[in-house]
């Protein structure tokens, strides 16, 4: 229990650093959220063509184009964050040359792990929450206040699931140096199939059967279901049990795959080359 309480207050140090390289690089800080809010505005207009009646209804209550395309936005521009966090991280580490040092310090390759992500467990809760509240006065979209925080536990629940990919990638790029784009390649493909833009009605029947097992889908519908139909905690249970231990099974194979290209690495001498 002491040697574990001593790897968790390692933790806030990489959370004050992982803050403190964001906030030195204003430029690209900035550029995220005015990212998202041009995604934001492409999508509005884009939903000026889009047929109100062509899309589902949540709760009972029928929803706009651009109410239904937030929550994809929110979901696909946190994929993209964090899988990029991580996998850049460790190229970052390796181009400083300061992965092998950190890694011959007394700290747990898990605590190493953990780090590298825990800025985002803090971050991009409240980043998702911001730009929901801020989009939904920009545009007069209608979200039920009381299902912001259902929403943001199924946020919550399904990041592990999105770091497992990350940690999987920056196992790639420990191995490959380059080696994070099949790993992208994938997760695009799912957020691609998962009703994140458009609805899974539009697909041909058997892709849709099959995208309703996406994770990514069980994420938004689970978070649209309280944001947009008002369900509250209601409508998060089925999503919050699904996806929950995909999220440990995602984390513990990407750990293994992490650890596994470590120790290769170490073997051949090569960890701290790039």
């Amino acid at each position: 229990m002491s040697a574990l309480a001593g790897e968790l207050r390692k933790l806030p140090a990489f959370v004050r650093r992982d803050f403190l390289v964001a906030w030195s690089y204003r430029l690209p800080f900035v550029g995220d959220w005015i990212g998202l809010g041009l995604q934001a505005f492409m999508f509005y207009f884009l939903g000026l063509m889009v047929d109100p009646s062509k899309l589902p209804s949540y709760g009972g209550q029928p929803t706009s184009y651009m109410e239904f395309v937030a929550v994809g936005i929110a979901i696909s521009a946190f994929i993209t964050l964090a899988l990029a966090r991580v996998a850049v991280g460790m190229q970052q580490e390796q181009l400083a040359g300061t992965l092998e040092s950190l890694l011959m310090t007394p700290t747990s390759p898990a605590t190493v792990q953990l780090g590298a992500v825990v800025y985002d467990l803090i971050y991009i809760p409240i980043r998702t929450a911001v730009f929901l509240v801020v989009i939904a006065l920009a545009f007069g979209l209608d979200f039920y206040a009381s299902g912001l925080v259902p929403a943001l536990v199924v946020l919550v629940v399904f990041i592990p699931f999105v770091w497992g990919l990350g940690v999987a990638s920056a196992g790639a790029t420990l191995t490959f140096r380059r080696g994070s784009g099949i790993v992208g390649l994938g997760t695009t493909l799912l957020v691609l199939f998962s009703g994140a833009y458009y609805p899974l009605d539009v697909l041909p029947d058997w892709v849709a059967s099959l995208a309703e097992l996406n994770p990514i889908t069980i994420a938004v519908e689970g978070m649209r279901e309280p944001l947009l139909g008002g369900t509250g905690w209601e409508g998060v249970g089925r999503a919050v049990a699904i996806l929950l231990p995909l999220s440990v099974l995602s984390l513990a194979l990407g750990a293994t795959a992490f650890r596994a290209a470590l120790r290769r690495e170490r073997r051949q001498g090569t960890l701290g080359l790039y």
